[in-house]
């Protein structure tokens, strides 16, 4: 039987809110959350963009040809966010050579092995965790400073189109997959959503 992103987002509406609504960032919004509770994530956050591009070359490895121009605009995109966590950094006097914790660390893992998985269910992973971020910033609504600009690079209407570009993407992928591919592209998109709930309360119960 296909599968297509929204029937997982159908699906699973429970774990999937639990992925994008959360104290971090509804806290964000109220300005009660703490500086070094954000640092946190800013931090682990660089480290996972890190890997998260990674993948996104895996990605293209295995991309259609028509599915190029989407993946690689949002690899340039990359390339801007990663020097922009190391401007972010600088400004807050963080530095980004840390361990990951232990969440980070497990998140960084799941990237590693979608790397090696079925085209399908990697762009279900991908599309997943760029969903996450985007409706993630937008839930809580209008960020206040010095929140504003992190809420907006990943809530704003390009971004916002261009996970729909990946969903796409993703869907088309899936309509032809074996069995076998469909039942592995529903797990990962079960472990994506635990894995953006986890990530947040390991910010949010920062030290």
């Amino acid at each position: 039987m296909p599968l297509s992103c929204q029937q997982l987002l159908q699906k699973y509406p429970d774990l999937w809110r639990d992925a994008t609504v959360h104290p971090f960032l509804t806290q964000c919004q109220t300005g009660e959350i703490q500086p070094h509770q954000f640092n946190t994530w800013l931090v682990q956050d660089y480290l996972f963009v890190t890997e998260f591009t990674r993948l996104a070359g895996a990605l293209v490895t295995w991309a259609p040809i028509d599915h190029f121009d989407v993946l690689l605009g949002g690899m340039t995109a990359l390339k801007d966010e990663l020097n922009w966590f190391r401007e972010k950094a600088t400004e807050r006097q963080l530095t980004l050579d840390v361990p990951h914790q232990p969440t980070c660390q497990i998140y960084c893992a799941f990237m590693v092995n979608m790397a090696t998985a079925p085209y399908a269910v990697m762009a279900t992973a991908f599309w997943a965790i760029e969903l996450a971020y985007n409706q993630g910033w937008q839930l809580p609504g209008k960020m206040p400073e010095p929140y504003t600009e992190f809420a907006d690079r990943w809530g704003n209407p390009g971004f916002t189109e261009y996970v729909k570009l990946l969903e796409a993407q993703a869907d088309a992928m899936l309509q032809s997959a074996s069995e076998e591919v469909l039942e592995q592209a529903e797990q990962a998109f079960i472990k994506v959503a635990q894995l953006e709930r986890d990530f947040w309360q390991m910010a949010f119960a920062a030290d």
